[in-house]
């Protein structure tokens, strides 16, 4: 998988598509992410000492094969691309626009 949190992406399948919105948490086992404002659920929570009860919305994970990166420059969306910079490290980039990922 070729993301990674802080990375802003596209919901390209499913109910949310056309969405957008970072990534929170990367499932890499699962090959899963959670994106915020994206696939919002609403869980049951019981309550104790800390929370109180009720039903609370969070969002829920969704597969890596149905978001894309946005490119930064022409902020579409696009694939990653990897390289090898001047000191010879791996580096991700964008297809579109042969832009730097951090």
């Amino acid at each position: 998988m070729n993301f990674k949190v802080g990375d802003k992406v596209v919901v390209i399948a499913g109910s949310d598509k056309g969405k957008e919105g970072k990534i929170i948490k990367t499932l890499r086992s699962e090959n899963k992410v959670v994106v915020e404002g994206v696939h919002v659920v609403k869980k049951h929570q019981k309550p104790n000492g800390q929370q109180e009860g009720g039903i609370i919305e969070i969002e829920a994970p969704i597969h890596a094969s149905n978001v894309m990166i946005v490119d930064p420059k022409t902020k579409k969306r696009t694939r990653i691309g990897h390289t090898t910079n001047k000191d010879e490290k791996k580096i991700r980039i964008t297809k579109k626009s042969n832009e730097k990922l951090d």
